[in-house]
């Protein structure tokens, strides 16, 4: 048995202006290209990634692995024509020259230049050279789902949790059903359906009602007979006309049955709709509201840390990681014992290893960056303070979360102003996982505050540390207030844009 497996992953926000070449699709690498090959393997194996998923059940079967490319980049601004297609050209190349099955671990939010829907058209071509070769995609919860996914795929799973904690289960869910139909006897059919609704990514998480509720559902309809069973809330930062919520469920070979169990995901999802609308708390109240608590449980048993999101700026949504308006309130209400991640300045980085350890110095930190879409200037902040550690930005997570997967930070400097320890890196990296403060000799459980530049996957790794976590309305391109976005592709009516009263579906 010859196995194609290869991942091409990446979240597009159309109002970014983070560039994506094809460099950025290096996650993780020593050099400026994704994994290829052999390399890929080894890189992905006993890892919590789909590919990792994909490699166990290869080996489990014996099989021959070809692995083409492993390319995966942190979101940002619509992905370089160029790379698409050095990307997607490898994957098919590597089917033409034969396979028995292929699995893919894409993203499903991914825009190019050129394509609204990145995935879609690599899948169709790749039935175009494989016409009968059984093909499974692993796809993230955060899919805005195009048509040619389902008409093309054999058998399509999603992440089933958010932090993504499942992404390498999510990988054996589709893997599974492909080597089934390989050995003979599985015949997948495939239903999906959408809901024109754009939930806040701040309301997404797996933990709260109704996505909490909603992926049980999914995982109580796999538990009973159903192939894959997943509900995608959708990326609502990709003005496209079908970003949003859907849905895909996969039988045996009973459409009937698997166009009802996607209705009762879509269903149940459209009715609680308005669970999935964010309020947004103000920045000068919400900083209050730290420096209340803080002196509140000063002095008590009370462990662990204030948790203070700076929500609008994630790298993990397209954010440039370098806007300065919470760590500017932070520092402006006199907070202390605050470790903060981090802020995207590659220059700033430069000027303090410059600078040296256990040096004072003032740089003008952050806000290198224009964001056009929300109209908003680049404006440093002046700060001073010490150089307090060096590091070259690598290390492993710890897990729950991409267990195992080697993180670059790049060159990156602990910047101490007394009050707050502000970490400054030159790659993008959403810190969702304890390592990332370990590496640089910070203990997060030991702070008072951490500030994290995260929106849902920060609980992966501190949830269950935290005291308190406090929403820090910022600035930036992953803004929840909708009204700072000018959407002009997406459809519409489409709520919460837009009242909408309409439960039709559109289903293929």
């Amino acid at each position: 048995m010859r196995l194609v497996i290869a991942m091409m992953q990446h979240e597009t926000n159309t109002f970014s202006p983070v560039p994506t070449p094809l460099e950025r699709f290096a996650r993780g690498n020593t050099e400026p290209v994704p994994y290829e090959g052999d390399a890929a393997i080894e890189a992905f194996r006993d890892t919590g990634t789909a590919l990792g998923g994909f490699i166990e059940v290869a080996e489990a079967e014996g099989a021959e692995i070809i692995c083409p490319i492993a390319a995966s980049a942190w979101p940002s601004g619509v992905v370089e024509d160029a790379a698409y297609d050095y990307m997607t050209a490898k994957i098919c190349d590597a089917v033409e020259a034969g396979c028995d099955g292929i699995l893919l671990h894409l993203h499903g939010a991914m825009v190019t230049k050129s394509l609204v829907d990145g995935e879609g058209p690599l899948i169709k071509r790749l039935r175009e050279i494989a016409p009968d070769t059984p093909m499974g995609i692993a796809l993230d919860m955060h899919t805005n789902f195009y048509p040619d996914m389902a008409t093309y795929a054999d058998v399509i799973a999603g992440y089933q949790t958010y932090p993504h904690v499942d992404i390498r289960e999510t990988g054996v869910r589709a893997a599974k059903p492909v080597i089934a139909m390989i050995k003979g006897g599985l015949r997948p059919t495939m239903a999906w359906g959408n809901r024109p609704m754009l939930p806040h990514v701040m309301r997404q998480g797996s933990g709260d009602f109704p996505n909490s509720d909603i992926q049980a559902m999914a995982q109580r309809m796999e538990a009973e007979g159903a192939l894959s069973a997943s509900f995608f809330t959708g990326f609502p930062h990709a003005d496209i006309e079908l970003a949003g919520s859907s849905a895909v469920v996969v039988t045996d070979n009973d459409m009937a049955l698997a166009e009802k169990l996607r209705d009762e995901l879509l269903d149940f999802a459209w009715d609680n709709r308005r669970d999935f609308i964010y309020e947004i708390e103000p920045l000068g109240e919400s900083l209050a509201r730290a420096k209340k608590l803080a002196a509140e449980t000063e002095g008590s048993d009370t462990k662990g840390p204030i948790v203070l999101l700076d929500h609008y700026d994630n790298a993990a949504s397209g954010g440039s990681m370098d806007t300065m308006k919470v760590l500017e309130g932070i520092l402006d209400a006199g907070l202390t014992d605050v470790a903060f991640f981090a802020v995207f300045d590659p220059e700033a980085v430069q000027a303090l290893i410059e600078a040296g350890i256990g040096n004072e110095t003032t740089i003008a930190l952050g806000g290198k960056t224009d964001l056009d879409a929300i109209k908003h200037k680049a404006a440093p902040l002046q700060v001073t303070g010490r150089v307090k550690l060096i590091s070259d930005g690598r290390f492993k997570n710890h897990g729950p979360m991409s267990a195992g997967m080697q993180m670059d930070m790049g060159p990156t400097v602990v910047f101490d102003t007394g009050n707050v320890e502000i970490i400054v890196i030159s790659s993008h990296l959403e810190p969702h996982d304890e390592a990332a403060f370990l590496t640089l000799g910070i203990d997060p459980v030991r702070k008072k505050f951490l500030g994290l530049k995260s929106r849902v996957h920060w609980r992966a790794g501190f949830k269950h540390i935290a005291v308190e976590t406090i929403d820090c309305a910022g600035i930036g391109v992953c803004t929840s207030d909708y009204d700072m976005l000018d959407f002009k592709h997406v459809r519409r009516p489409i709520f919460p844009l837009d009242q909408v009263n309409d439960p039709a579906s559109t289903a293929d």
